[in-house]
């Protein structure tokens, strides 16, 4: 099993307003996003596309990673996903697909 853990970015749509998180689930977090299962900001502004994740193989370096991520400037943290991810497509139906669901 696993032991580390995933950081990931959620956005309104291209440009949008982010999200930052972290969790060791992926799948069942972005899913609780998508529903707006958990009261807060994503769930009130709508920011439910998941637009970038990098997985770490420690919890510790997880959350060190979230926190210096929180701290950067809107710009960086645009260009670290248009790196990525530069269409800015819901990478959801990807993480599906490979933790083995059917997209549908």
């Amino acid at each position: 099993m696993k032991s580390g853990g995933y950081v990931y970015i959620l956005s309104s749509g291209p440009m949008g307003t982010l999200y930052i998180g972290s969790t060791t689930d992926l799948v069942g977090r972005i899913w609780q996003h998508k529903n707006k299962i958990i009261p807060g900001f994503t769930s009130k502004y709508n920011i439910n596309n998941l637009v970038y994740y990098e997985w770490h193989d420690s919890i510790k370096e997880m959350v060190l990673r979230e926190r210096q991520l929180k701290k950067w400037q809107r710009n960086w943290k645009y260009r670290l996903i248009i790196q990525k991810n530069p269409d800015w497509n819901d990478l959801y139906p990807d993480v599906l697909s490979e933790n083995g669901y059917n997209n549908e």
